[in-house]
C-alpha cells in the first residue's frame, strides 16, 4: 500500500507571514497523526522562511512517542543527542534494548500499533545533516537546491560528485537513517543515487502533473516515463517515493504506478484544507492513494 507523507511546510510559511507560533505547526502534525497520516515530511531551508529548527526537533520528540511497528524499521526517533556528520551515530541505549526485546518471529512488543514515520528533506549542508543525525528521523531526501528558488525545480543530475555526497549518505544510513534521493525519472540519475549508496529515489513529479493538465496521450506518456524509472530503480534495489505537484486529481493515474512506495504531498493538500479543514483533507488524500486502481 501507499503510504501518504504530509509535508507540514505551508502550515510554518503561514504563521511566519505574521510571526509567533499561530497556527501552530505542533498542532497540525498532530491533527494530521490523528486523521491516519502514515508520515510527516519537513523541509527546513537554510532561510528558515517556513520550517524551523526548533520545529524539526518539537515535531521529532512528538512522532518518538509513538511506538515502532515491526523490527525490521529504523531505530525510534530521538529528541536529543547531537552526532556529527563525519562519525557513526550509535544506537541509543532503548533502540538496543527494543532489539533485545524481538520476540521469536522477529517482532517488537507492541508491533502493529500506530507508526507514523518522520521524513526529513533538504539540501546536505553540515548544519542539516547535524541535525538530521540528531533527531534521527526514519528517513531523510536529499535535495538539491537552486541559489533562489521558491521551490524545488529538479533532481540531482548524474554528474554530482558522488564521494562526499556518498560519506554523507553513508553516515546517515549508519546512524539508522533511510536516504531517499530527490531525481528526475532519467535512467542515469537513478543509477546515480543507487551508486551514492541510497536506499530510495524520490521521482520528481511536476512535469507528470503538467502532462497531466493537458491530458490524453500527454499524460499516458509521462506516466509511462515515470513507469520506466520505477521498474529501473526496482531492478536496482531501490525503494520508490514521489513528490511534486501531486494532488487529487493526477493521483488517480500516478498511484498506478509500479513499485510506488510513498508519495510526499503538502502545498495541494493544506490547500484543500482551507476549504474543508485539515482533518479531512488528510482523510482525502488517504483515500486517493489507498483506492483500488482502476
Amino acid at each position: 500500500m501507499i503510504r501518504l507523507s504530509v509535508n507540514v511546510n505551508k502550515v510554518a510559511t503561514i504563521r511566519n507571514a505574521r510571526g509567533g507560533r499561530v497556527p501552530s505547526v505542533l498542532d497540525a502534525v498532530r491533527v494530521c497523526v490523528d486523521a491516519g497520516a502514515p508520515g510527516i515530511t519537513v523541509h527546513p531551508r537554510r532561510d528558515a522562511r517556513h520550517i524551523t529548527t526548533a520545529d524539526v526537533r518539537e515535531i521529532g520528540h512528538e512522532l518518538s512517542t509513538l511506538e515502532t511497528a515491526s523490527a525490521d524499521d529504523p531505530p525510534p526517533l530521538a529528541s536529543h543527542g547531537a552526532a556529527s556528520h563525519g562519525g557513526v551515530s550509535p544506537k541509543r541505549p532503548d533502540a538496543q534494548k527494543a532489539d533485545r526485546r524481538q520476540t521469536a518471529d522477529g517482532e517488537r512488543p507492541g508491533a502493529g500499533r500506530k507508526r507514523v514515520e518522520y521524513n526529513i528533506e533538504g539540501d546536505p549542508r553540515p548544519d542539516l545533516i547535524d541535525l538530521v543525525l540528531e533527531v534521527r528521523p526514519h528517513q531523510c531526501t536529499l535535495v538539491p537546491v537552486r541559489p533562489g528558488e521558491i521551490t524545488s525545480q529538479a533532481g540531482w543530475p548524474s554528474n554530482t560528485p558522488r564521494d562526499e555526497l556518498g560519506r554523507i549518505v553513508a553516515a546517515l544510513k549508519a546512524a539508522g537513517v533511510r536516504v531517499s534521493m530527490f531525481v528526475d525519472p532519467v535512467a542515469d540519475r537513478i543509477h546515480w543515487a543507487r551508486d551514492v549508496g541510497a536506499d530510495r529515489v524520490e521521482l520528481y513529479t511536476e512535469p507528470f502533473a503538467r502532462a497531466f493538465e493537458q491530458g490524453g496521450s500527454a499524460t499516458e506518456a509521462s506516466f509511462r516515463t515515470y513507469a520506466n524509472a520505477a521498474d529501473l530503480a526496482h531492478d536496482l534495489g531501490l525503494g520508490i517515493n514521489a513528490g511534486h505537484d501531486l494532488d487529487l486529481k493526477n493521483l488517480t493515474r500516478f498511484r498506478a504506478l509500479p513499485y510506488l512506495d510513498e508519495v510526499s504531498i503538502g502545498h495541494a493538500l493544506i490547500s484543500h484544507a482551507l476549504f474543508v479543514g485539515l482533518r479531512r483533507a488528510v482523510r482525502d488524500y488517504l483515500t486517493a492513494v489507498e483506492s483500488p486502481v482502476a
